[in-house]
């Protein structure tokens, strides 16, 4: 796995490097060559926040922690991304190394706590834009891509229809869809 570093605010010594390395290749066993992940440490007051973003045969798996040590943070976010491979084991079996995923549960505990995280809805400011790729795949698809990124929706291209769609998470636990009635 590729690992690409981003530091805003902070220096990331070496043997913080090497933590994260050995922390991440826990998951060789699950992904493919080909998967790249980008951490990026940020230091704000008193607080690090460690984001952990893997990318692997088109899907997307984020994480996100903050802490006041940025070790106890890395820690944070393995466990949060192994949780969500462990959570949606079933169907991630069948797009990445079914034979090998068992493997890692077998030796793998999953002790996180959801994170609660401030919501202002006081103002329609725009505080980030984000471009990204819309490629087809069915709404299950879809679905297990926004746990995985641990979203509450997710905009994607339906494969059935070639509409722009967008699943969400409801407050009962079900998801709902939203797509394009036709009418101008």
């Amino acid at each position: 796995m590729k690992i690409t570093y981003t530091a805003r605010n902070v220096n990331l010594k070496d043997n913080f490097k090497e933590r994260v390395e050995k922390k991440l290749s826990k998951f060789d066993r699950i992904f493919t060559d080909k998967a790249a992940a980008n951490v990026t440490v940020t230091l704000q007051k008193n607080n690090q926040t460690v984001e952990l973003t893997i990318k692997d045969s088109g899907m997307i798996y984020r994480a996100e922690s903050t802490c006041e040590e940025m070790n106890d943070a890395v820690d944070r976010v393995v466990d949060i991304v192994g949780g969500l491979i462990r959570k949606n084991k079933t169907r991630l079996e069948k797009r990445h190394k079914a034979a090998n995923i068992d493997n890692f549960f077998e030796n793998y505990t999953f002790t996180y706590d959801d994170i609660e995280q401030d919501v202002h809805e006081d103002s329609f400011e725009i505080a980030r834009t984000k471009s990204i790729p819309v490629k087809p795949m069915s709404v299950e698809e879809a679905i297990l891509q926004m746990n995985l990124l641990n979203h509450q929706f997710f905009m994607f291209q339906d494969a059935d229809t070639d509409y722009i769609s967008v699943v969400y998470k409801r407050k009962d636990g079900r998801y709902g869809l939203l797509v394009p009635d036709g009418e101008d």
